[in-house]
């Protein structure tokens, strides 16, 4: 297969290819489908992925640090990737597999996430505003100063999460489950906490007593 006219974009369908192990860092790959594909271990870094589809590919392991991944990852194995920085604005990433992948610091502003596997993700820092987390795994995850305002939540497990300084305002957390969490000094404000669980959850410097809706 010809690695350079990949990397230029001249090659469009790749659907289901084997490019396990490849250097595709700084590549024009954006409209390419690499739906199905076989990309474990591959290097994105710095890539150019927009409008690309990679739904259920294989990138267990990848490199996608500060790549433009506003894509289509549906169902796809991100597990153990490295999206460090990584641009996933209004990307759909519903039921892809993301345990112990890197999402330091990412952009996933409007994103699709229900029903992912977020279990063991890091999540330090990162834009979730606005995204569809409905039903997401998050429990135990390091969310610590992200920003989750008005971003969708309900049903999602969020048990001994690490919710510090967290920016939850105009959330909808409707029947998550927050049993654990660490919410220290996250903002509530006009968070929707209806039926949500809160057994055992540190609510310290939070503005819980201003959120909509608490949770009995």
């Amino acid at each position: 297969m010809d690695i350079q006219a990949i990397r230029s974009g001249k090659i469009k369908q790749l659907a289901g290819a084997d490019l396990q192990d490849e250097d595709l860092s700084k590549s024009e790959l954006s409209g390419v489908n690499f739906a199905g594909a076989k990309l474990s271990g591959a290097d994105f870094t710095n890539a150019k992925l927009s409008g690309a589809v990679l739904d259920g590919a294989n990138l267990v392991g990848c490199q996608f640090v500060g790549a433009d991944l506003r894509a289509s990852f549906m169902g796809a194995n991100l597990m153990q990737a490295d999206l460090t920085e990584a641009d996933l604005r209004g990307s759909n990433l519903r039921g892809a597999n993301l345990m112990r992948s890197r999402l330091i610091r990412a952009t996933l502003s409007g994103a699709f996430l229900s029903g992912t596997n977020l279990i063991g993700v890091s999540l330090q820092g990162v834009d979730l505003r606005g995204a569809d987390l409905r039903g997401a795994n998050l429990s135990g995850v390091n969310l610590h100063g992200a920003n989750l305002s008005q971003a969708d939540l309900q049903g999602a497990q969020l048990s001994e999460a690490n919710l510090e300084e967290a920016d939850l305002q105009g959330a909808n957390l409707a029947g998550a489950n927050l049993a654990g969490a660490n919410l220290l000094c996250a903002e509530l404000q006009d968070t929707n906490l209806e039926g949500a669980n809160l057994l055992g959850a540190c609510t310290t410097g939070t503005t819980l007593t201003q959120a909509a809706n608490t949770a009995s």
